[in-house]
């Protein structure tokens, strides 16, 4: 699981690129990472796929015919991430996982991202470097950003969009997002970046012996990012998708208004099912992993009836 080399040291930030801080942090950030890794069903296939932007890592899991799955993962998180969501969602289809260029992980950014538009290319030219032809493709928090930018700007090879608790898409993230994100930027104690980690999950451990906690706290420390703000996608850009789209959003959420957010989306989506999930929180994908597998399960089952 070597791959491309790591962006590593002060070097690459002249270039606007995504690095680890020193081979220390590295070192550190990749021991979190396998650890995480050791928690996921064995995938059938490991990538690294090259775009304009880098080489994308991806991992490969489930049946070997369907039509294909594609996780994206949320901020300062990567692959691993979808410990709790592999099992069910890799029951019936090929489930894709990535690591996001220019976050922590294993892809190796080589251009900067300059702007929406970028990060849609780079996207688009993953699924255009794997071997199924079309896939449907869903984000968590950044994850669900990024799969509705790419609707929006690269449409081409996507046959569905699942969008859960999706970061700065259908509501403005709040103030207590700007607070939580310090922890990425900020040198902080680690007892603090774990305490924020837990606030935007509404309580759920994220102390050093979960492993998927621990390696995005290491992300968070360990890990430097340098990319353009999250364009806050218009009225008329969300009103144009002609994508079948399941949206699910945490009453509990704080990323955004829940309430305000799933009206929007309800009101702009031209063939959109969004749930509003009242004791959800965030951090959904590991609060109700069997219940996300089902109701994505179904809607799939939906979409594909009609092709």
């Amino acid at each position: 699981m070597d791959g491309i080399a790591p962006n590593i040291g002060p070097a690459f930030k002249a270039a606007r690129l995504g690095h680890f801080r020193d081979a220390s942090a590295y070192a550190r950030y990749r021991r979190a990472y396998d650890r995480a890794m050791a928690g996921l069903p064995a995938p059938s296939a490991t990538l690294d796929v090259p775009t304009r932007f880098g080489t994308v890592r991806v991992y490969r899991f489930g049946p070997a015919d369907g039509v294909p799955v594609l996780l994206l993962p949320g901020r300062t998180a990567a692959a691993p991430m979808w410990e709790a969501n592999l099992a069910g969602l890799a029951r019936s289809r090929p489930v894709y996982a990535a690591d996001l260029i220019g976050e922590p992980g294993l892809s190796v950014q080589t251009r900067r991202l300059a702007s929406s538009d970028d990060q849609a290319s780079w996207l688009a030219s993953l699924i255009d470097g794997l071997p199924e032809r079309a896939l449907h493709v869903l984000g968590l928090s950044i994850g669900g950003w990024s799969a509705l930018n790419l609707a929006v700007h690269r449409p081409a090879g996507v046959r569905s969009l699942i969008l859960l608790e999706p970061a700065a898409t259908f509501g403005p993230i709040t103030w207590k997002v700007v607070v939580i994100s310090l922890g990425a930027v900020l040198p902080m104690p680690a007892a603090v970046r774990r305490r924020l980690l837990s606030w935007i999950a509404a309580g759920a451990d994220a102390s050093e012996d979960d492993p998927v906690a621990a390696l995005i706290d290491s992300g968070m420390r360990d890990f430097t990012a340098d990319l353009p703000r999250p364009g806050y996608p218009t009225d008329e850009q969300i009103a144009g998708i002609d994508l079948p789209t399941l949206v699910i959003i945490g009453g509990r959420s704080v990323i955004h208004d829940p309430g305000k957010a799933a009206a929007r989306a309800r009101r702009l989506l031209r063939h959109g099912t969004v749930e509003l999930w009242p004791e959800a929180s965030h951090a959904v994908n590991g609060e109700f992993p069997d219940r996300i597998a089902g109701t994505v399960d179904a809607f799939l089952n939906k979409v594909e009836a009609t092709w």
